[in-house]
């Protein structure tokens, strides 16, 4: 019997097969990135089932609208920014606000070095950025707040949102010290969107941000209905006033720079005369005046602190501490007691803030900085736990009043459960 099909047939068939099943294979490449990537671009939203299944849903950057009419500007006089991630469902009413951290500048050289940053000028700020933990858009990665309107502002200004000095020339150059403006104008952009609706708002931020969050809470509370509820969380912001390893009072001689620079003084006015403007400046004392109920998070060895309180440059002519504040594993029997007395100091300081009605705290025996922005350190199967819950669960608890939340950690190395960094070099962020 003769062939059904001669050679080239055969060949073309086997080519259209092999066409079609490729086909097949992009289509479902491509549906699975958009799961992926876009989850809410194929209609309801519907959040991994476990942790860590998802990619993070990335957010566009916005500029402020009219912000240079206002003088509401970062340090280069660029318009400052903000990336919104709207809520859905039961959360299309509620908001989290999240502020930058970035350490500050204290003098014209790191003022004028910053301007070349995002930190200092919106023409460097990236124009997409990752929504991780408190962030998050993911159930799994974030179970109270991933359906809430989400918004991270920028922080342009070098002063956690507090400057407002109307002279745009300082020491020879040009400089716009206007961080209070830019809360301000921010907050004027993001009223009108719905948030002056809001059932439910949170302020957060971390670091440098979470000392904004000490500022600003307060305010941010006064803009919102007086039915709705406001909180504030400040996480890896609780900066201290202590001595260093070479006795200095490192921290506080850069506030006074910060302060002086940017005229922060009239910023606070219940601060004590008699005290240096720096000291004006560090969360012991902002947060005495705070009326609105506040979670503090903070590690108690803060990989930040460790590097830029404790241990600041010049301290350590020797370098007898490069390990250690790069591993808290590699620090020795003296370094580790002079750590424990750093954990005190810090428990000292927050101790009035812990009989406050209303406020919480976690304060875990890691070795880490700005757990809320850390989608392993806020809520994953490796998160850092005290009695069992991470800090998402903790969080979610005090917001929504499920339980009162006060946890004070065990001595490092006491909790199995630290999500410690190691660092590979220097720490910068702030």
């Amino acid at each position: 019997m003769p062939p059904l099909f001669s050679a080239p047939a055969l060949h073309r068939r086997r080519l259209l097969r092999h066409a079609a099943a490729f086909a097949l294979v992009l289509l479902a490449v491509a549906l699975l990135f958009l799961l992926l990537v876009h989850p809410r671009s194929l209609g309801t939203p519907s959040p991994s089932p476990s942790y860590g299944h998802r990619l993070p849903t990335l957010v566009d950057l916005t500029l402020v609208h009219g912000a240079k009419e206002k003088g509401a500007v970062c340090l280069d006089g660029t318009p400052p920014g903000y990336h919104w991630l709207p809520g859905f469902g039961d959360g299309s009413n509620k908001w989290l606000l999240h502020l930058e951290g970035g350490s500050w500048c204290r003098n014209r050289t790191s003022c004028d070095h910053r301007k070349k940053t995002s930190l200092g000028s919106s023409a460097y700020m990236e124009t997409r950025v990752e929504f991780v933990g408190i962030l998050s858009d993911d159930k799994a990665q974030n179970p109270d707040f991933y359906n809430w309107n989400k918004v991270k502002i920028r922080y342009c200004d070098g002063a956690s949102l507090s400057g407002n000095v109307q002279d745009e020339h300082q020491y020879g150059a040009t400089f716009f010290f206007r961080g209070q403006r830019i809360w301000e104008a921010v907050m004027a952009e993001l009223l009108p969107k719905g948030l002056a609706r809001a059932k439910q708002a949170f302020l957060t931020g971390c670091s440098a941000g979470g000392l904004s969050t000490y500022i600003h809470c307060d305010d941010f509370r006064a803009l919102l209905p007086k039915d709705s509820t406001v909180k504030c969380l400040a996480d890896g912001g609780f900066f201290l006033d202590v001595e260093d390893i070479s006795g200095r009072r490192y921290m506080r001689g850069f506030y006074n720079d910060v302060a002086r620079q940017q005229d922060l003084r009239k910023r606070f006015p219940g601060c004590s005369s008699d005290m240096e403007p720096g000291q004006c400046f560090f969360p012991q004392e902002v947060a005495k005046g705070i009326t609105t109920p506040m979670f503090i998070l903070n590690p108690a060895y803060d990989v930040w602190q460790v590097e830029h309180v404790l241990t600041p440059d010049g301290s350590d002519p020797q370098n007898l501490w490069q390990d250690c504040r790069m591993d808290i594993t590699k620090c020795n029997t003296k370094q580790l007691e002079i750590l424990q007395g750093f954990r005190k100091s810090l428990l000292d300081a927050i101790s009035e803030f812990k009989k406050k009605r209303g406020w919480g705290m976690f304060i875990d025996s890691c070795f880490i900085h700005c757990q809320s922005m850390k989608s392993l350190a806020w809520h994953s199967p490796s998160a850092s736990r005290i009695n069992n819950k991470t800090v998402a669960e903790a969080v979610g608890d005090w917001f929504f009043d499920r339980r009162e939340v006060k946890e004070i950690d065990c001595e490092y190395p006491c909790n199995p459960t630290c999500f410690n960094v190691v660092l590979e070099q220097p720490y910068q962020e702030g």
